[in-house]
């Protein structure tokens, strides 16, 4: 061997060794994704804009003559959050987007396998109503008053109790042209400060 391919040969290698190096040593750069609607009412998950690929940021379904809300994104922190993603997930006939505040943990694959089924059930039916529902407050019968107990004034009202926080979202339907109604209720929960649905 030639004694001039020697240094070229350490030189490669040393290239190589700081091309190896250099990886392991750059920072990791992190990526916001976003979630896009396209021109056919479709979701895309991107890094880049959503103009950029002809698709819009995800539009709060409007009530007619109500302000619209901007999308936050992130989990559903508020009872409204979660609604809003249900609603817009059936609405899109999106079982991926429902499935993304369905509360997982503790599931096996089977199970898994077929909670996803009645999700994509539930998305392709048209939506009607997305009603919170409460625990039932107990009523307390108040016992007759004795005659050495002072009758309290006709005009005093006691404080209400405090609202109590939905357990239940109901999901009203109707099941394609037959007109024929559908009722789904999810159980509620709150998970790492946010809101997740349960079957």
């Amino acid at each position: 061997m030639p004694p001039a391919l020697v240094p070229a040969r350490r030189l490669l290698a040393l290239l190589g060794l700081l091309a190896a190096m250099s990886t392991t040593w750059a920072p990791t750069a992190q990526a916001q994704v976003r979630r896009c609607t396209s021109a056919d009412g479709g979701t895309i998950y991107t890094d880049r804009k959503c103009a950029e690929i002809d698709a819009v940021e995800r539009v709060p379904r409007q009530q007619p003559g109500t302000p619209m809300a901007p999308y936050r994104g992130g989990c559903p922190r508020r009872i409204q959050d979660l609604i809003f993603e249900v609603t817009s997930a059936i609405d899109a006939h999106d079982a991926n987007r429902l499935g993304a505040v369905y509360h997982w943990p503790g599931l096996s694959s089977r199970t898994g396998y077929a909670v996803m089924g009645r999700l994509d059930a539930i998305v392709q039916r048209p939506l009607v109503d997305i009603t919170a529902l409460r625990a039932a407050v107990p009523v307390v019968v108040a016992a007759q008053p004795s005659t050495d107990v002072p009758v309290p004034d006709p005009d005093y009202y006691p404080q209400l109790a405090a609202r109590r926080p939905p357990v239940a979202l109901r999901i009203d339907q109707t099941l394609g042209d037959s007109g024929a109604s559908s009722r789904t209720t999810f159980g509620i929960r709150r998970h790492l400060d946010c809101w997740w649905i349960t079957l």
